[in-house]
């Protein structure tokens, strides 16, 4: 098992276990080495084991990775005992761990405060129960009958106040009874549905009047009440569906209290009603589940048919105790829900970043007297924004940038469609402008809806030096000239429209000289469309000034760029994909 022992850090010897298909170092809290520092990129760089061979990859940072201090570009591979910086911290990658050493699980968080595990995860804060089932017992409900004229409710509590507030005439040792028994089957590791019919189990011995009983619940995803268990006296099967009356069940979720009915059939409300006449039902308690997080969850019933049994205040105090425990165990099964979900839904999303990561290149082109620069940043987990470096059958080199509308994976998911498409047809046309224009139609009948995708293409001819340019509605590359530092936009009449907008669109394509020294940057609407606190937008104009000023190697000038628009947002969250691509051809 490969480890990385902390060399720079206020922890060294301290070691990391590395995983077995890829350990990600960075600053998002998702990397499985979190180094809290500014100066790391979001997600900086990666080891990836390769069938037991170790490889070390930089994604595009912005301070680069280093292997015994020598600058990693593409994919290297790692030896026993190599040095792994990554900005001010540093990293032994050994093949095998010590035998006296204690290892740090993958999610250690690396700051100036040394090394400390990761914070407790959503799933393992919540009590483990069960989540909700489909399965409902088959139920009648009478929802026809709504006049107010007359009531026999006789009696409410409010059931979200507290246990202190219940009236103190309740027996001590009934009530202890019934929170003991109710709160040692809630304990119990039951899903919810047992958790549900031991309750009502637990009820039916404390109220020995009463003749059936059930709890309804609301469905979380069609936010409807469905009952979830069921309890009758009743022996034969015949007998065994419970009737529900939603008079009162929808009175106690709206005022959030408990209700006590003394004779129901008295109630104009319920005169008509099938489940009460038919069952000649005399008295009922109904207490409402109220969480404070999620708000009314359902509701807990119990019936009786005896004229000579009715429910007392006390009962009604009783059924609240228990419905506060009962409600705490349903929230708690949501909340798990929940939790199981947004685990899915982060291992869906960390497997969608690594599969964006591999469709981005691995290495910068190895051009004769020309050296290439590129950073990438998505605004969430995945981006729309793409770029990559095609070497074609001539020799030549071909740039592509684009932005397809939108964010997050359904532009992830069309960048991943575009990666594959441009290559083939650069590849299969015989010049730029046809391949752009065939792009264009497969596209355009692709049925994305009403997306578009801005798209720009470079080849780079390393024998005339000559630039040809295709653009399809992406903004326009600057150029900076090698003498004067004048800089200048490219090709802006010749531009045409967005891809997918226009099926029989066809391109034209621009040639331009490329003389030593100059420089050309190419990039996303997530740099000139960065905003500040006062609303403000960075521009083209703020881009152009700084490109100007900016030193001469093509890494330092998409780093002072990088390093502008992130002084320029004043902390705020990046609003939009940032992809930036520039390359110069050397003096």
């Amino acid at each position: 098992m490969a480890v990385l022992e902390v060399l720079k850090g206020k922890n060294p010897g301290q070691l990391i276990e590395v995983q077995a298909e890829r350990t990600v170092f960075g600053r998002h809290p998702h990397c499985q080495v979190v180094l809290e520092n500014a100066a790391v990129s979001r997600y900086h760089s990666q080891i990836v084991d390769v069938h037991g061979d170790y490889f070390v990859e930089d994604l595009r940072s912005r301070n680069g990775t280093h292997v015994n201090e020598s600058a990693v570009e593409g994919r290297r591979q790692l030896k026993d005992k190599d040095i792994i910086r990554v900005c001010d911290f540093a990293f032994r990658f050994l093949l095998s761990a010590p035998t006296d050493s204690k290892l740090l699980k993958p999610g250690a968080i690396v700051g100036d405060e040394g090394i400390k595990v990761g914070p407790r995860s959503p799933l393992e804060e919540i009590h483990n129960q069960g989540v909700p089932h489909d399965d409902a017992e088959e139920v009648k409900q009478d929802d026809e009958f709504e006049e107010e004229d007359r009531s026999s409710i006789i009696s409410t509590l409010d059931a979200g106040s507290s246990s202190s507030d219940l009236r103190l005439s309740v027996k001590p040792e009934m009530k202890l009874k019934a929170i003991l028994e109710i709160t040692k089957v809630l304990a119990g590791s039951l899903g919810l549905d047992q958790v549900l019919d031991k309750t009502l189990e637990a009820l039916f011995r404390i109220f020995q009047q009463a003749d059936e009983g059930f709890i309804m619940l609301r469905e979380e995803e069609k936010k409807k009440l469905v009952v979830k268990a069921t309890k009758t006296r009743r022996k034969t099967e015949a007998d065994d569906q419970v009737h529900v009356s939603m008079t009162i069940v929808r009175k106690a979720l709206e005022t959030s209290e408990g209700i006590l009915s003394a004779n129901a059939l008295e109630d104009s409300r319920f005169r008509a009603s099938e489940s009460l006449s038919s069952l000649r039902i005399r008295s009922m308690i109904c207490a409402p589940l109220v969480s404070r997080e999620l708000g009314p969850l359902g509701v807990i019933q119990i019936t009786t048919n005896d004229v000579g049994a009715q429910f007392r205040d006390e009962d009604l105090d009783l059924l609240i105790s228990v419905a506060m425990q009962v409600a705490l165990s349903v929230e708690n099964a949501y909340l798990y829900h929940q939790a199981v979900k947004q685990r899915d839904m982060e291992r869906d999303l960390e497997f969608a970043t690594q599969v964006q990561l591999g469709f981005l290149p691995h290495a910068r082109p190895k051009l004769p007297e020309y050296e290439f620069s590129d950073y990438y940043e998505p605004a969430q987990r995945v981006g729309g924004d793409y770029f990559d470096y095609i070497e074609l059958p001539n020799g030549c080199v071909a740039l592509a940038l684009a932005d397809v509308a939108g964010k997050g994976v359904p532009a992830a998911l069309l960048m991943a469609r575009l990666y594959s498409s441009v290559r083939y047809h650069l590849i299969s046309q015989p010049d730029l402008a046809t391949a752009m224009t065939g792009l264009n139609a497969e596209i355009s009948v692709s049925g994305l809806g009403h997306r578009f995708i801005t798209c720009l293409i470079m080849v780079i001819d390393p024998q005339t030096h000559q630039l040809t340019l295709v653009n399809a509605g992406h903004l326009s590359p600057l150029r900076r000239d090698a003498t004067t530092g004048k800089v200048d936009p490219i090709g802006q009449a010749e531009s045409g429209m967005p891809l997918g907008i226009l099926a029989d669109q066809k391109f034209q394509h621009s040639k331009f000289d490329l003389s030593p020294g100059e420089s050309w940057l190419v990039f996303t609407d997530g740099v000139t469309e960065a905003i500040r606190s006062q609303k403000e937008i960075y521009g083209n104009k703020r881009l152009t000034a700084v490109f100007a000023k900016a030193p001469q190697k093509i890494n330092e000038i998409v780093k002072v760029v990088v390093d502008d628009v992130e002084a320029f947002v004043e902390g705020r969250p990046q609003s939009d994909d940032i992809c930036i691509v520039g390359f110069q051809r050397l003096p």
